[in-house]
């Protein structure tokens, strides 16, 4: 975990704001931190605890690491921090017993600060009993409570607290920090794979750090190559993706039939398939207007790759080709035959262009009156 909000990764909006309370001497009495998991909500809490906390604080805002204080949070045993996990710590009881905790002052520094981990996951009676200290804490007590779902929380709670949300974390922040860990520990790494590793971790810096660690022990020689790491995440190329477009925009029944036998062969799942599918049509998309470009996250090989295709797909065939396949993702778990029901999809999307060329074509003498 990062020691100090410098190394905090993608939250500087929060970082910057907590900083500039300490300096200032404006710490709220309560924090909410809110965001999804593995972006920083922990570790944030952490750095701010052992920082309010740190005896040579100063006109700094980074924790100094060297005083009693520091030294014995770093060492796990600071007597003024206390975690609390309430996804099994839930009870009024275990409420109780932190509410007793805080009449006594602390032994060192100015704060005593509890830390309280998926807070949602308390009872309704939990948050009433916490409720009452949460109104009227001690001037040395400060609490930090965080979640991955905000909603779940009483509007008591919530209005008593100073919350701050945390971002999901850019794919190129986090690209660009794995390179970082892989150079430090001498790891060689294809930027693609890393880029790769960022993009399945989806916004969670801590699913990333699994995953690029899963491969580093799964690699030769501390080499992690783009296509070892699609095999060690079982990931569908976006290659495959490109064909598959490819066939349909060309009317390619076979084609499609055989590709998507193919995929079934490598181990990959029908839906997954659809559904990274229906993600491939709605980039291509994207890449329709120059505007929206920027919101296609991929590697710049990976987005001209995306480019040369939209300019062959139509607007109408990619509206057209969204539908059918969020059609056949919905109907998906409910088909009794569902490698059919997939192929059945594939012909459809095969002939949209036939039926959009027909939908252009003149009308003829006698259509519609029958004369």
């Amino acid at each position: 975990r990062p020691a100090t909000f410098e190394n905090v990764i993608g939250q500087q909006h929060i970082t910057n704001t907590l900083k500039n309370a300490i300096k200032n001497n404006q710490l709220a009495q309560a924090f909410l931190f809110c965001g999804p998991r593995g972006v920083g909500k922990t570790t944030c809490a952490r750095i701010l605890a052992k920082t309010i906390n740190c005896l040579n604080i100063k006109e700094n805002t980074e924790a100094c690491n060297t005083c009693d204080s520091c030294v014995s949070f770093n060492k796990g045993g600071s007597l003024n921090i206390h975690e609390l996990d309430a996804a099994s710590n839930n009870s009024v009881e275990d409420i109780r017993s932190l509410v007793d905790q805080v009449r006594y002052t602390p032994q060192i520094g100015k704060y005593k600060i509890y830390i309280i981990d998926e807070v949602h996951m308390l009872s309704t009676s939990a948050f009433n009993a916490f409720l009452k200290t949460l109104e009227e804490p001690p001037s040395y007590a400060i609490f930090i409570l965080a979640t991955t779902e905000k909603h779940k929380i009483l509007p008591t709670i919530l209005s008593r607290c100073q919350i701050f949300d945390f971002n999901r974390i850019q794919i190129n922040d986090m690209t660009l920090h794995l390179s970082q860990i892989a150079a430090k520990e001498g790891i060689i790494a294809d930027l693609e794979a890393l880029e790769l590793i960022a993009q399945k971790a989806d916004g969670g810096l801590r699913d990333a750090l699994s995953m690029f660690d899963l491969n580093v022990t799964f690699s030769k020689d501390n080499v992690l190559k783009y296509a070892e790491v699609l095999d060690n995440l079982h990931i569908l190329d976006y290659d495959y993706y490109f064909k598959m477009t490819d066939a349909l925009l060309n009317s390619k029944v076979s084609d499609s039939f055989l590709l998507f036998d193919e995929i079934l062969k490598k181990g990959f799942d029908g839906h997954q398939f659809i559904i990274g599918l229906l993600e491939h049509f709605r980039n291509i998309l994207v890449c329709k207007d120059p505007v929206t470009v920027r919101l296609l996250q991929v590697s710049e090989s990976v987005q001209k790759k995306y480019l040369e295709q939209s300019t062959a797909s139509s607007y109408s065939f990619l509206v057209s080709a969204l539908s059918i396949g969020a059609s056949c993702d919905l109907n998906y778990k409910a088909a009794k035959n569902q490698k059919l029901h997939v192929e059945i999809c594939l012909l459809k999307l095969a002939n949209i262009a036939n039926v959009l060329n027909l939908a252009t074509l003149p009308a003829t003498e006698g259509d519609g009156g029958g004369k």
